[in-house]
């Protein structure tokens, strides 16, 4: 079979979301990539039980990601047709792991933006980004991660209020200026912590006195992520909605903390969920501020690898080629 069709490569941005009193409102693109390569398959209508899905996985943990329809890129991908009123089509999907998983860098989100990027291309763009962003909201049901994920950069988000969601319902999204040499360094322990295990220590309600605290350290934080502004950014950094909660399912977080601190750094905060501890850094202090927070934690019994990342700027960037329509793996040409 000669048919060609559009292959479409999708490379999606980690992400570090909550960033201190910013939580489920507030995140930044990385530079550190997971890859989903998406091509359609081509069915012969009188050959049965043929596969119209295809998932294989490599890189980073690739031997824990399940390669079915629960996968969750193909979960995403199967929502965007779902949307259009239709059903997905036979898809192979090509799978690159470079975030590990379950460590608070978005790797969902990843598979949420890389599965509805994928199947708007296969789909020919009938939706735009916005609406890939409200999507990728719905699945992830809160848009710290989802946002930086497809948009890149570092991001704040609001939801529409009532009285003006008939204008446009869904979210407004907040470019944020992050100055070029404020410089994010992340510590990856070799534990996990489950987004749900970390949701599970909050509590439901919180006090006027906190909500105000967060307020304003928020504002605070914006303006020196802007400016550079050093004595803002280590004020800026404390949070009373997660952080003091969270902090205890992630062994030895103190001691790292101290020594980001005593390294130079401007403030630690947990990114995402956790376990990953994210530091603000100035360039020159970014390697001894990577050194202490590996140092801390091995101190604790905590193995882990530290380093100095940017901001990624594209968000999810994707690439079509015309290729052969794949075949499925049952599928024989006849001779």
């Amino acid at each position: 079979m000669s048919s060609t069709h559009s292959t479409v490569t999708v490379t999606v941005p980690a992400t570090t979301a909550n960033l201190g009193p910013g939580f489920d409102c507030f995140g930044a693109a990385l530079t550190l990539y997971n890859h989903f390569k998406f091509s359609a398959i081509a069915l012969n209508p009188s050959t049965p039980d043929q596969k119209t899905l295809q998932i294989f996985v490599k890189g980073l943990e690739a031997d824990r990601v399940i390669a079915d329809e629960t996968n969750l890129v193909y979960k995403a991908f199967a929502k965007f047709y779902a949307h259009l009123g239709q059903s997905p089509p036979p898809v192979e999907i090509e799978i690159e792991l470079g975030i590990p998983l379950a460590r608070g860098l978005g790797s969902s989100a990843t598979a949420i933006a890389g599965g509805l990027m994928g199947a708007n291309h296969l789909a020919g763009k009938p939706l735009t980004l916005l609406q890939l962003v409200d999507l990728a909201i719905d699945m992830e049901k809160h848009p710290d991660n989802v946002v930086p994920a497809l948009l890149g950069g570092c991001r704040l988000a609001a939801s529409i209020p009532e009285e003006l969601a008939s204008d446009r319902p869904g979210w407004e999204i907040c470019d944020v200026p992050w100055h070029s040499e404020i410089i994010p360094v992340v510590a990856i322990p070799d534990f996990e912590l489950s987004t749900e295990t970390a949701r599970q220590v909050l509590p439901t309600h919180y006090t006027r006195a906190d909500a105000i605290y967060n307020t304003a350290h928020l504002g605070l934080l914006l303006r020196g992520l802007a400016t550079n502004n050093g004595q803002w950014l280590r004020v800026a950094m404390s949070d009373r909605l997660h952080q003091p909660y969270r902090k205890g399912l992630i062994p030895g977080y103190d001691v790292v903390h101290a020594a980001a601190l005593n390294a130079g750094a401007y403030g630690l905060t947990i990114s995402g969920a956790g376990p990953t501890l994210l530091a603000l850094s100035s360039p020159g202090q970014s390697a001894d501020v990577a050194t202490a927070m590996v140092e801390a934690w091995q101190k604790a019994g905590i193995q882990s690898q530290a380093q100095s990342v940017q901001i990624d700027q594209r968000g999810s960037v994707s690439v079509e080629a015309k290729s052969p329509l794949k075949q499925p793996a049952n599928f024989s040409t006849p001779g």
